[in-house]
């Protein structure tokens, strides 16, 4: 017997950088959406008694790990461990997503292992085990506790802290994926530089302090964007929930949030009232402001999903985490499958999918 399970991919539909912290890790305020593309992920399991725990993991991509080094691997082993379980594990990964680019893939795969180990072992009716599995996502990796919520997911502090959020509607999705490889440590040291760039020449665009003045750049970079990433997060919440007063916002500050890079709007009501409201936030991703300087290339994939001024625009269009993938949302299937169609002629490779709601989510995840 195996359990096979879908391990769908995700999107930033928008992220919030502040500085870096005393602790080495950056806040942020990012919006998660779970996508309808997915890898596979096999799990065979069997208990053993008086035995150590053993686990093989294969896959049809020569580039994805088979040791110690890969989330599905690692998510397994510390949950056994966790459970004081041995058993006998056999993992396969078909992989039809990028190994990397931004979309969560690796994550992705560390939660549908463990979905299927529940399935093989009956996990599922271990005491306290719903509270424990997002304990062990979080030592896995910052955005695998995602995908144990699946849908439209607000992620806080370093993006392991997770909510469901009120859910946008259906939306067909273009996705980029070029082949450049872009570092996310890298990203986080140039978003450093600018920041502190930045407090040194007195601007806050980036990185507002609670603080008048404090004597050190380094404090300053340490709380840098608290309060603004407070203010997105609220911002989000409101455009989503439909409450202008959510949280003590102001119906200006709840339709004008300009502190994230990257505003397109395009119109009014085009995909859905939840697209729209989050189209009208100027909801974007600060990577774009580090990484687009290096890697221009993705900046003109930006602009060929965009397509603006054309019938066939897209709504919202954003880099993905660090990249290197790139997504626009859609009107509908002919117009994203019209940007796929101009990827091609540009030489980038791309796929179209739509976003996930958390219900589909988890009724899809068990192949059947």
């Amino acid at each position: 017997m195996s359990t096979t399970v879908r391990s769908h991919a995700k999107i930033n539909l928008g992220l919030g950088l502040g500085g870096p912290r005393a602790d080495g890790f950056h806040g942020l305020v990012t919006l998660y959406q779970t996508l309808a593309a997915h890898d596979l992920v096999t799990v065979s399991a069997r208990r053993l008694a008086g035995q150590a725990t053993t686990i093989r993991l294969t896959s049809n991509d020569g580039r994805v790990p088979t040791d110690e080094r890969n989330t599905a691997w690692k998510m397994v082993a510390l949950a056994l461990g966790s459970l004081g379980i041995a058993a006998e594990v056999a993992i396969h990964i078909e992989k039809r997503l990028p190994v990397q680019g931004g979309l969560g893939a690796g994550s992705a795969n560390a939660v549908a292992a463990l979905v299927g180990l529940e399935a093989e072992l009956a996990l599922e009716a271990m005491p306290g085990w719903s509270a424990e599995r997002l304990r062990l996502a979080e030592r896995v990796g910052s955005d695998v506790p995602l995908f144990l919520v699946g849908g439209t997911v607000l992620g806080l502090d370093r993006g392991q802290r997770v909510m469901p959020a009120e859910e946008i509607e259906p939306t067909w999705c273009a996705v980029a994926t070029p082949e450049i490889g872009v570092s996310t440590p890298q990203a986080f040291r140039d978003w450093d530089a600018l920041c502190a760039d930045e407090l040194r020449a007195g601007e806050s665009r980036t990185c507002e302090t609670r603080a008048a003045a404090r004597e050190t750049t380094q404090e300053l970079t340490e709380a840098a964007g608290e309060d603004r990433l407070e203010q997105l997060s609220r911002v989000l919440a409101s455009a989503l929930s439909g409450a202008a007063s959510f949280a003590g916002l102001d119906s200006q500050e709840a339709s004008g949030w300009t502190g994230s890079s990257g505003v397109f709007a395009v119109g009014e009501d085009l995909a859905g009232p939840k697209v729209s409201a989050l189209v009208r936030t100027g909801i974007g991703n600060d990577f774009e402001r580090v990484v687009f300087p290096q890697y221009p290339f993705l900046s003109e994939i930006k602009h060929v999903l965009l397509f603006p001024g054309q019938p066939e625009a897209a709504v919202y269009a954003s880099l993905s985490g660090s990249g290197s993938s790139l997504f626009g949302l859609y009107r509908g299937q002919r117009d994203a499958e019209a940007a796929r169609e101009r990827l091609r002629a540009a030489g980038v490779a791309g796929f179209v999918t739509r976003t996930l709601p958390r219900r589909d989510y988890w009724r899809e995840m068990l192949q059947k």
